[in-house]
């Protein structure tokens, strides 16, 4: 014990954190156990006190791992009783190796969502690195829970946030077989053997041993047992059974009830099928010794395993390890962790089933040596080979290989951006232009399942009210021009904006105005609307087999949102949604289909931010009659994947074939002007905008009447950016890949450069 370090948790925080929120709360949920009735009231009335000590004794151990920490040190947290500590770690050094183990079930989603904590406890565990668990199926139940209480996506090889992967893998424990394969040898060892088989001579042992739990079965391993023999009458004589029932948890009232309990079974069994000198039934409530136990394991005939939910359950390797000689037979219950290990070998059954379990009794002890045999070589071999050193080794080698791959990954994301950089450049510049988004960007962040009305919320975005104040200081400043280009229609940006002096671009520029103005169209000329019908009428159908699912219709695009549905169920109706499209009335139009994480959009391929973006920037220089050409761009957003080439409208020229992932973040060369075809409109004094070569549209309704005003050009011969590459700031928001040169975390960044901005006017 030398190389242990302690914690010290004072006896108040050890009581809510581990005998409450652990014990109470966590373990019985994780097992599938309702909490008690008579305490469920108060459970609920104490559940955030025990909560907030849980998170508290959490953040002792990361104190003291930190104090002991050097760099590449490897922190393996275990268990139900650390699940926030990776998060506490991973706030204190990003770059410190996590991994997180569970030794228990981990629940289906439906289970896991009961917990007020759900949210905190899941993005805690997804702080580290790989999360590892002991059979698939509860891997498989951490990934739904991720998706279905969180939003989001699962992948073949864990869960995805924000373009941060967490690993999720199953490494099934072992033991250290080779002690009691080599313990079996020992002369008092084999002493205990010949008492046992001089005690039991001329009947078959059947053995259990387990901890006095509810998640055992022990009463319903009995009561089968009881049900063979009524079945059998000619084995009354020539079976027992050794029950070790270990005492755990004996000052709390069910664990008394239980004891009292299975005592009473037993002694009625005994009573009913016992004589004088023989009783069915040897029931031990205590622990044995390492010896006495590996030599009770060598003579058994059939090992009973009847967990109602366990993590693994060791006992079963235990067993097998030790009846190389006797090979006898395991009966394991299939909610046990080690069914899916030693499943093939051992005779699985429901320990709910009474009489399945009592049948299979019957079977174990008829079954033929070479079965025997069979089953127990395919058993030996694999707790022989798959020991508690190996899964440790496999574990802490899987978190390296893990650290490498995610640093490949981080190389292509792109870094934080450097505020205090980009309010320097900007207090340096005469001519700025900011260009935000909307949605995720100056809105607040909804949870998918934190509240309620989150969904009402989302589809009427509201500006955050914390940038109410800067912006309107930026909007005021006669050096800076504010553009807000959004997916959303005229109508929400009307909504949020009319009181600003800024320029708003809706349904991804199509749409445009000066606040102080008109709406003005910049589609382009021949842009056709005929498949919109077609579209609607698919989605329609969709949303009506989708609960919770909506659509929006648009002038330039019409979008299906299903974030709000069960998400397997969405995306099946997403993926036989995008079939209907492509094999109907999309087949051969000219039209983008353009998936987000749970949503699909249809537009017209002329439709997107990027290509909007060089007539937008026309309108503007002549509307505003820019006498000097811009010399600072900040353009930010959580923007799709299809518009995000509006991240590199503003990049230095690069060969062509230099991928854009190589770009480098800050370029040397600096951008003098504008040239290729894509920003030819806005190199000339007497270049016209887009909207200036529409049609003309009436205001009423869903048309619209172009705007002509008075130009003030730039002089001739200048260009409409004269921008240095250390003065063009792309940002995306809560995207970590992305083709932008930096990222915010979230909106609340966001919030705090603007703040920045607006007091360096």
């Amino acid at each position: 014990m030398q190389r242990c370090i302690p914690v010290f948790l004072d006896e108040e925080v050890v009581h809510q954190y581990y005998n409450g929120y652990c014990n109470n709360i966590l373990w019985p949920l994780f097992h599938y156990i309702g909490l008690p009735q008579e305490d469920r009231l108060a459970t609920t009335r104490s559940f955030q006190s025990q909560f907030d000590a849980y998170k508290k004794a959490n953040q002792l151990f990361a104190d003291v791992v930190n104090e002991h920490y050097e760099e590449g040190d490897v922190v393996w947290c275990h268990d139900y009783h650390l699940m926030f500590l990776p998060k506490c770690l991973k706030e204190r050094n990003s770059k410190m190796k996590v991994g997180w183990f569970l030794h228990t079930p981990f629940p289906s989603s439906e289970i896991h969502r009961m917990l007020p904590s759900r949210l905190e406890l899941l993005r805690s565990v997804l702080a580290a690195d790989l999360v590892g668990f002991h059979t698939y199926d509860y891997a498989r139940h951490f990934v739904s829970a991720c998706t279905r209480i969180l939003g989001l996506e699962g992948t073949p090889e864990g869960v995805e946030d924000q373009g941060k992967l967490t690993r999720i893998a199953a490494f099934p424990v072992g033991i250290d077989s080779e002690r009691f394969i080599k313990a079996l040898e020992l002369p008092e060892v084999q002493d205990h053997m010949k008492v046992l088989k001089q005690r039991f001579a001329g009947r078959k042992v059947m053995l259990g041993v387990d901890r006095l739990d509810m998640i055992k079965g022990i009463p319903q391993k009995i009561l089968a047992f009881e049900k063979f023999l009524e079945e059998n009458p000619n084995w009354r004589n020539k079976v027992v059974l050794l029950q070790i029932a270990v005492p755990t948890r004996t000052d709390v009232p069910e664990y008394q009830k239980l004891t009292s309990q299975v005592h009473e079974i037993v002694g009625r069994i005994n009573g009913r099928f016992g004589s004088l000198t023989a009783v069915p039934i040897h029931h031990l409530d205590r622990s044995l010794d390492f010896h006495e136990l590996c030599a009770l394991y060598a003579v058994t005939d059939v090992a009973l395993v009847t967990s109602l939910r366990d993590g693994m359950n060791l006992v079963s390797y235990e067993y097998v390890a030790c009846q190389e000689s006797k090979k006898g037979v395991l009966i394991l219950s299939e909610f046990a962790g080690a069914a899916q290990s030693l499943g093939a070998g051992a005779i699985l059954v429901n320990p709910w089933n009474v009489t399945e379990v009592a049948s299979s009794i019957g079977y174990a002890l008829n079954m033929p040596a070479d079965e025997r045999e069979k089953r127990h070589h395919h058993n030996f071999k694999h707790v022989i080979s798959h020991t508690a050193q190996e899964w440790a080794s496999t574990f802490v080698s899987e978190l390296n290989v893990t650290i490498v791959e995610a640093q490949l990954r981080t190389r292509q994301i792109p870094p934080p951006l450097p505020i205090e950089v980009a309010v320097d450049r900007y207090s340096c510049s005469n001519n700025r232009l900011l260009i935000l988004g909307f949605n995720a960007t100056l809105t607040e962040p909804v949870d998918t399942l934190g509240r309620k009305d989150s969904q009402i919320n989302e589809w009427q975005p509201k500006l955050r009210p914390d940038l109410r104040e800067p912006l309107r200081k930026l909007c005021d400043d006669p050096k800076t021009t504010v553009l807000v280009l959004s997916g959303s229609a005229r109508n929400v940006l009307d909504d949020n904006f009319s009181d600003y002096n800024l320029w708003l671009a809706a349904e991804n520029g199509m749409f445009l105005r000066v606040t102080t103005g008109d709406w003005m169209t910049t589609m382009p000329e021949n842009l056709s609307m005929e498949w919109v019908d077609s579209v609607k009428n698919v989605f329609e159908y969709f949303t009506d087999r989708t609960p919770r699912s909506q659509f929006e219709v648009r002038e330039t695009s019409l979008i299906w949102n299903y974030k709000y549905s069960d998400v397997e169920f969405g995306r099946l109706q997403a993926r036989d949604l995008l079939q209907h499209l492509w094999t109907g009335p999309i087949s051969n139009a000219s039209l983008d289909v353009v998936q987000g994480r749970r949503s699909v959009e249809v537009r017209s391929v002329a439709v997107t931010k990027s290509a909007a973006i060089d007539r937008i920037l026309g309108e503007i220089v002549h509307n505003k009659g820019m006498k000097e050409p811009i010399d600072y761009v900040l353009c930010i957003g959580h923007f799709l994947t299809k518009d995000e080439d509006i991240y590199t409208f503003f990049e230095p020229e690069l060969p062509s074939e230099v991928p854009a992932s190589v770009r480098p973040q800050v370029p040397t060369q600096v951008r003098t002007s504008i040239v290729g075809s894509r920003a030819a409109l806005l190199m000339k004094q007497n270049s016209t905008s887009a909207v200036e070569q529409n049609k003309s549209y009436a205001i009423d309704g869903d048309t619209l009447h172009s705007m002509v005003t008075d130009r003030i050009s730039l002089q001739e011969g200048s260009s409409v950016l004269d921008l240095q590459a250390n003065d063009y700031f792309s940002c995306s928001v809560a995207r970590k890949r992305s083709n932008s040169r930096y990222r915010l975390q979230s909106s609340d960044e966001v919030v705090t450069l603007l703040r920045e901005l607006a007091d360096h006017r």
